[in-house]
This record gives C-alpha cells, structure tokens and sequence, in this order.
C-alpha cells in the first residue's frame, strides 16, 4: 500500500484541492508560450475531481466576460491511478462516498457520492486518456466531452472508466466514435503520459492548478477552488487593457443559449446573485414547464425543456 499522507480522492475543502502524492519535481524548467490572444491558462484538471468540478462556475464565468483575452489549455492530471492508496481515512471506493457528499455541500454543486458505493471507479486514466483522444479532433468538443463525462460521474452516478459510458458522452459531444476508439488505443495514450510528464515540470501537486502567463516570463498560479475575483485578478494583471463584456441577463433562460446545462451555483455565480435566489428562479422555471432538471439529494442540473 501506499502509505502517504496524501490521498488523492480526500479533497480539501478549505484550500479546495484534490492532491496526490507525486513523484520529485522535475529539475527541469517549462515555459508557457502564448499563441493567438494575449494570456495563455494551462489548466491541469481531472474528469473525476470534485474540486474541479467546484470551479465550473468561475471558469465559465471568466469565459463569459474576458474569453477574447485568453486561450486555455486543458492538462490531464491523472487523479487515481489505482487503488493503491490507504491514507487519510480512504482505503476503498465506499469510503469516498461520504467525502463527495460533504464536497457537494461545500461546492454547492450536485455531487452524488454513491457512485463510489453502486459502481466504482478503478482509475482516473482512462477518463483521462479519452479526453487526450477528443483533444486530437476538436480541442472545442473535447471541452464538451469533460463536461458530459463529469455530469454523467456526479449527478447520473455513471462510472466514466469504463468505455460504454466514455462512448456514451462521445456521442453526446458529437465526436467520431471509431476515431476516439483509435486514438484512445493509440496516441491518447502518449499525450496523457506527456501531460504527466509536463506537469512534474510545472510542479503540479493538485487539482485544479491553472497557470496563467502572457509569454513574457509573467506568471500567475492560482492553486484550488477560489472566488471567482482570484482567477479574474490573474487575468487582470496580465493584460491591463483586458474589458469586462456584459453577460446576457435580459431573459431569465438566456444563459442556456451558451451553456446547455447549468447548475444553481453557476446561475448564481454567472448572473452575481445569491445561491438561493438562483435556485428560487431556476425552480419557478421548472416548474412553469421552462425548464427539465437531473435532480440528486445534492441539487440539480437545469437545462432547456426540449
């Protein structure tokens, strides 16, 4: 067994990170390079962090009103390699149960513990390994991809290692499924290994960890789930001329022209009003027939009522 302290399924709320025990960091050094728009965010995630799925609504949010500014690389930081691990009070999948639900709770995003409970997962890898393969055909589909992956792991209980629930999000993101499959089998693999290499370069310990950096050697790290003021103040301070756009708010459904789905705390977020007046408005929508939902014992998905 691994004995470390750190387990990386046992996210801390109060820094708001998924950590692992990790390897030295790499004497060798990395630098980020800009490419069409001024900031450049490498952000090192997993489709299985609940931390990760925390900070949904700020990184929308920061799409929303600076995304002309930045471009935003998304790194695989192979959360769960295996179940080699038996620390800090988690030795089994079961025992994630508990610790997603009080996440759920802290995020204010729906998270269902139990999928550790009726379906486990054995690894993050092979998530992670998919999301390589999506990147090779559409870096804007794979976004999607991650999306579907993590509501179908937090709110459907879906056990996203296994491939018939991987093709099943595929499709959904509209994907090439012969050409995942391949790839998957194939050069995803090398990517993922390359985003883990690249990583121990950065330093990264935990997920999620976003680097921000305009090309010039100027660099900021924000480390965990923050405010959202932390990730626009990194923004912020790399391009001083960077201007905030007005996020659509004349209709109450407008937000779901650009995102399908949407939880309560990311409308709150999104439209800077309180949680619970986010769910009074999506549940009035509900129930007006406006809206459908995905509803778990820890909040609710929203999305257009077909």
């Amino acid at each position: 067994m691994n004995e470390n302290k750190t387990n990386p399924l046992l996210c801390d709320p109060v820094t708001g990170t998924c950590e692992m025990p990790m390897g030295e960091k790499s004497n060798e050094t990395a630098t980020i390079s800009t490419e069409e728009k001024p900031v450049k965010i490498i952000y090192y995630t997993d489709p299985i962090c609940s931390s990760c799925w925390g900070i949904e609504p700020q990184l929308r949010k920061l799409k929303l009103e600076y995304g002309d500014y930045f471009e935003i690389e998304y790194r695989m930081g192979g959360l769960l390699p295996d179940w080699s691990y038996n620390s800090g009070g988690i030795s089994k999948p079961a025992d994630v149960a508990e610790h997603w639900d009080e996440a759920s709770l802290h995020y204010e995003m729906p998270i269902d513990g139990d999928v550790w409970i009726e379906d486990p997962l054995n690894s993050s890898y092979p998530s992670c390994i998919a999301m390589k393969a999506a990147q090779i055909q559409s870096k804007q589909k794979a976004v999607v991809f991650m999306r579907i992956l993590r509501e179908k792991l937090f709110l459907e209980k879906k056990n996203i290692a296994k491939w018939d629930n991987i093709e099943e999000a595929a499709k959904l993101a509209n994907l090439d499924i012969q050409k995942l499959k391949t790839d998957y089998e194939g050069d995803a693999r090398k990517l993922f290994q390359e985003d883990l290499d690249y990583g121990k370069k950065l330093g990264v310990r935990g997920f999620p960890t976003l680097f921000f950096s305009d090309g010039n050697s100027n660099q900021f790290t924000v480390y965990g789930s923050k405010p959202y003021a932390a990730y626009e103040n990194a923004l912020v301070a790399l391009f001083l001329g960077a201007k905030k756009k007005n996020i659509p708010n004349e209709n109450p459904l407008d937000l779901f022209d650009i995102y399908p789905t949407l939880t309560a705390k990311e409308y709150a977020v999104l439209l800077d009003k309180s949680y619970f007046d986010a769910r009074m408005i999506l549940g009035k929508l509900y129930e007006k027939g406006k809206l459908n939902k995905i509803s778990t014992k820890n909040g609710s998905l929203y999305f257009i009522k077909s």
